[in-house]
């Protein structure tokens, strides 16, 4: 991939699992300790990529950038750290805050932000320039708040992000 001329490679951090199956291309940073299970398409061909530490990428996620949008701007997709992604969920030019998780066959799209220790429900629609804010459950299409997540599943999130960090080494 080439952004003004400059080739642009992933960038992988240390103990960092990317299935043999999995695509992951152009201008994307995952952090040490992350996953990228079997199927996964992160593309990083028009905008950047950037994934924290520890945070797994479920089987057959896709996570893409916007380089033009109904808004006409530019967006890259950010996850933070400790994230779950579930199973077939996308990821559009959005930003997902750190501990938080994004359930199965979950669509996030342009602008929208899932803040730290949050959780999108399984099959929810977060629409374009929508705001979860930290520690609210979101679920429906379109997601609307449903409640406030709970210290027992925030310790839950944390847990899954070590067992799928170990597993992935």
């Amino acid at each position: 991939y080439k952004r003004q001329g400059v080739v642009t490679k992933p960038k992988l951090g240390e103990k960092v699992f990317v299935a043999p199956n999995a695509s992951v291309i152009g201008d994307v940073s995952l952090g040490g300790g992350s996953s990228v299970w079997y199927g996964c398409v992160l593309r990083g061909d028009v905008n950047c990529i950037t994934i924290g530490e520890k945070t797994n990428i479920q089987d057959n996620v896709m996570v893409h950038v916007a380089k033009h949008n109904a808004a006409g701007i530019p967006r890259a997709t950010q996850i933070g750290s400790g994230v779950t992604i579930g199973h077939g969920a996308t990821i559009h030019a959005a930003t997902i805050g750190d501990t938080s998780v994004v359930g199965m066959g979950a669509i996030v799209m342009d602008g929208a932000v899932v803040e730290k220790e949050s959780i999108v429900a399984a099959g929810s629609l977060v629409v374009p320039g929508t705001v979860v804010k930290s520690r609210q459950m979101w679920a429906g299409s379109p997601a609307k708040y449903v409640r406030e997540v709970s210290e027992e599943e925030i310790e839950a999130i944390a847990q899954a992000s070590e067992d799928y960090s170990a597993l992935g080494a």
